[in-house]
């Protein structure tokens, strides 16, 4: 026997050794992984193939990505399920910042701690109200059923100094795409944020029956009052819902935005500019003022709205609604209630309140 062929055979039977000890390593992981995951039939660790309730436990890398949402305490529910579809749908290195209240301090944290989002990374910041003063002193039937979180947009800088760039979401949302991507689209120089506006081809399905023409300027202001008439503005403008911003803090802070925002809140607390329009919003009409023609735009598929308006249901297809990025429920009926369209798709991402104080109300069949 030639040394040439001796030297071959001893690699054929290296090979062989490899790949018996390589067989037996694969094996033993498996067993492993039988072991640690009884549940869990054969799977490798492999991000793409895990779970979404694994997935929860990896480490996030990258670039980070700030998200604002407030947390009111009764609409809790609403902040757990918005934030665990936007975690559990993206890879990103996904960053939470929850605008609350002191008195629900207490229970957002148990709440998180005791479910499977207690390892998101996230702060809490306490809103305070007191900032408020002077500004929204207008009708008392407004002020009475005034909501001090809903202006927290106004101050995104405060929460995150450090950021450049963030993403704002009202609580009645559900992200079905990888927030990533909504992050990623571009806001134009010079602008300070970016919406989706309402007379894009998703929402103009969604415009409110019988409420008044609201997707545009006319639906939210008040043209015949002289402040208003100075600006210029056309009335038939699309308006854009406040409810999914993507911020640039750069330009919020170099513009003042803040500041021009608290001004027409102080304005219309003494000259009612926009609290009885048919839109009945006192917190979209500031925004619409300031980033008149100075916002860009996101692509309508990452704001589906709408879907808590009367009839929501029978304006969009179940087809539709799934290949939808981003799912809001604006209106009346929130998918934590009785009434509402579409709220099987909430019900995948919402997680039961350990304390038992928050519970979405669901009719039952013996209910007329």
């Amino acid at each position: 026997m030639t040394l040439r062929r001796v030297n071959v055979i001893i690699l054929v039977l290296l090979a062989v050794a490899f790949l018996i000890i390589v067989q037996r390593n694969l094996l033993n992981l498996n067993d492993l992984l039988h072991k640690d995951n009884p549940d869990v039939e054969g799977i490798l660790p492999f991000e793409s193939e895990l779970s979404p309730d694994l997935r929860l436990h990896l480490a996030r890398q990258g670039e980070e990505i700030p998200i604002i949402i407030t947390a009111a305490e009764e609409r809790l529910g609403a902040v757990i399920a918005a934030i665990n579809s936007a975690y559990q749908n993206s890879k990103a290195n996904v960053v939470f910042t929850i605008v609350t209240l002191n008195e629900t301090v207490d229970h957002l944290k148990y709440w998180l701690g005791n479910s499977k989002l207690k390892n998101i990374k996230h702060k809490i910041v306490v809103f305070n109200p007191e900032i408020l003063s002077g500004k929204t002193a207008g009708d008392p039937e407004i002020a009475k059923i005034m909501k001090p979180l809903t202006f927290a947009r106004f101050y995104l800088p405060a929460y995150i100094p450090e950021a450049e760039k963030v993403i704002y979401l009202d609580d009645d949302v559900i992200v079905q795409g990888d927030i990533q991507d909504l992050y990623d689209i571009s806001i134009k120089p010079g602008h300070a944020a970016a919406f989706s506006d309402d007379c894009d081809s998703a929402s103009v399905k969604g415009i409110v029956r019988g409420a008044g023409n609201q997707n545009n300027y006319i639906g939210f202001l008040d043209f015949k009052k002289g402040a208003i008439k100075k600006l210029g503005m056309k009335t038939n403008t699309c308006s854009f819902n406040p409810g999914v911003m993507i911020a640039n803090l750069t330009e919020w802070k170099n513009q003042n935005v803040t500041q021009q925002l608290e001004h027409w809140m102080e304005l219309n607390a003494k000259e009612d500019l926009y609290s009885k329009t048919l839109a009945e919003s006192i917190t979209t009409p500031p925004l619409l003022i300031v980033f008149y023609k100075r916002h860009s735009t996101i692509d309508p598929m990452w704001h589906v709205r709408h879907l808590g308006s009367t009839g929501a249901g029978n304006r969009y297809s179940p087809q539709f609604i799934k290949a939808a990025k981003l799912l809001h429920w604006n209106g009346h009926y929130k998918p934590w209630g009785r009434a509402s369209s579409f709220s099987n798709e909430w019900d995948k991402w919402y997680i039961p309140d350990p304390t038992g104080k928050f519970n979405p109300v669901r009719k039952h069949a013996g209910d007329s």
